[in-house]
This record gives structure tokens, sequence and C-alpha cells, in this order.
């Protein structure tokens, strides 16, 4: 997906001149650590996509019942991307 590399190589772009900046790193090759830091955050705005897809699908099996008991979507949605998240390691 572009978007989500264009997205990711801002973001590298940004940590790796900070770290810089702060001297809280010395880099040879600021390329490599640039893809490096890219990679990392596409992996992780994948893996957060598809815990939202998770959770949308598990609501998904429920949907009649939150229907019925006119139940807050948004707010089910953000506890169950909470605990798949907890579950699965993942800091939102």
């Amino acid at each position: 997906m572009r978007g989500r590399t264009e997205i990711a190589a801002r973001f590298a772009d940004t940590v790796l001149r900070r770290l810089i900046t702060r001297r809280f790193v010395e880099v040879r090759d600021e390329a490599r650590v640039k893809t490096a830091l890219q990679r990392v955050i596409i992996e992780n705005l994948e893996a957060e996509e598809a815990l939202d897809a998770d959770a949308r699908r598990l609501l998904q099996e429920h949907a009649r019942d939150i229907r019925e008991k006119g139940l807050d979507y948004r707010q089910l949605l953000t506890r169950a991307k909470e605990k798949l998240a907890r579950d699965r390691g993942f800091i939102l």
C-alpha cells in the first residue's frame, strides 16, 4: 500500500533525525537505519490493522445482540481492540 509506505517513510525519517539531533545514536549508514525503521513501522501498522479487523469481526459475530441490547458499538469496538491488544502483547 502506497500510503502506508509513505507514512512509514516520514515517521522513520522524523525518528531518525530526532535520535541523531539529540545524540541518542551515532549512525554511519542513515539509509540503512531509515529502511530498518520503516520496516518496523510498517509491520506495526499492519499488526494494528489486523487487530482492528479482528475486533470488528468479533463484534460482527454478536451484531444481533449488540443491536437488541442497544449497546454502543464504538465503545465495544474500543474495548475489544484493547483486549485483543493486551492478549497479543501489542501496545496501542
